[in-house]
């Protein structure tokens, strides 16, 4: 093996392990003996995304594809990049069809297409997500991951039934893959099984819970700076809410918790509490602020949760933003009953 050979596989092992500083330190000393590489770009691309750098990823496999306009490796890492966390979806449909062309296994073949209708889901375009899905090659694939990208993109178009048998398999074949856990459980949920739907979500929490972190996680001080922020930028109409709120701050929720019904990849969950005798509030009352004074609230926030969501240390802002908007507006401005918490799954 030539010393550039070593220097990927190396990056590509450490990549794999989550080693983001390591598999970036032997691209760049595999970009010292060959700068036109496009395997060393399409790594140097990899490893900026495990840092949270969307756009120097994004940047690296572009020239990795400049370099090599058949490269499908990198272009399928710029779609994922294009998608999450950036949004970019009609670029990244753009270049789902630039894939397809030089797709020639059924692997291939597939991944575009799922990656297309992940774009397509996005961009809220369910009908083409839809048609494209059914250009799908059929199984078996090489691969067990397959089912589950199968069994999420299914779901995700609303056909949860269908989606389960993928799912099952899925966990069957990858007892690690927590996302097939989760969404698995969200099948069992739906099809009235809160039994099954509980082990699923705490199987998901578990193997979250042990992974490590992404590199470029902030710090717990800092996490909590950042919460303070974005509580204080709300709009003055959903932050009176909770400016005064008991704010704690834990990785995610409990097991307890998920077995309550509390969704395992909640990023904030609020517990308002009526104070005093009169547990009646009126949340259509003109008197909003005398309603107001008789809750207590708490805030709970999941820093796991939020990182996954974001993806990157940039978007945390607007993630964490987007959850709070959403939990203060359905507990306390949609729902009668205060108490109510939304971010618990049905499990009837």
């Amino acid at each position: 093996m030539d010393q550039l050979s070593a220097h990927l596989d190396r990056g590509w092992d450490l990549a794999q392990k989550g080693d983001a500083a390591g598999a970036s330190a032997c691209a760049k000393r595999a970009l010292e003996l060959d700068s036109q590489s496009p395997e060393v770009h399409n790594l140097l691309g990899y490893a900026a995304a495990l840092t949270g750098d969307p756009e120097e990823a994004l940047e690296h496999y572009k020239q990795a594809i400049a370099l090599d306009e058949t490269y499908l490796e990198a272009m399928l890492n710029a779609v994922e990049v294009l998608m999450h966390p950036l949004e970019e979806w009609d670029e990244a449909l753009a270049l789902c069809d630039d894939a397809l062309d030089y797709a020639e296994t059924k692997e291939e073949i597939a991944d575009c297409i799922l990656l297309r209708v992940d774009a397509l889901i996005g961009k809220g375009d369910i009908d083409q997500a839809t048609k494209c899905m059914s250009q799908l090659p059929d199984p078996p694939f090489e691969s067990p991951s397959y089912l589950f990208m199968i069994g999420r993109s299914l779901f995700e178009l609303g056909n949860s039934e269908q989606a389960r048998p993928f799912l099952e398999q899925a966990v069957e074949a990858d007892a690690s893959n927590s996302d097939a856990f989760y969404f698995l459980g969200m099948t069992r949920d739906l099809a009235g099984d809160p039994r099954g739907a509980i082990e699923c979500f705490l199987r998901a929490r578990a193997i979250d819970s042990a992974r490590p972190e992404p590199p470029w996680a902030p710090s717990a001080d800092t996490f909590a700076e950042l919460v303070r922020r974005v509580i204080t930028s709300l709009d003055a109409l959903l932050s009176r809410w909770v400016r005064d709120a008991d704010v704690y701050i834990v990785d995610m929720p409990g097991a307890e918790l998920v077995v309550d019904g509390v969704d395992p990849r909640a990023m904030v969950l609020i517990d308002a509490r009526p104070i005093g005798d009169d547990d009646s509030v009126d949340m259509a009352s003109p008197t909003l602020d005398a309603h107001q004074a008789k809750l207590q609230a708490r805030l709970f926030v999941y820093q796991r949760n939020v990182q996954r969501g974001a993806g990157s240390l940039d978007a945390m802002v607007q993630e964490l933003t987007a959850a709070l908007e959403r939990e203060i507006t359905e507990v306390f401005l949609e729902c009668d009953d205060p108490s109510h918490q939304p971010d618990k799954l049905s499990l009837n």
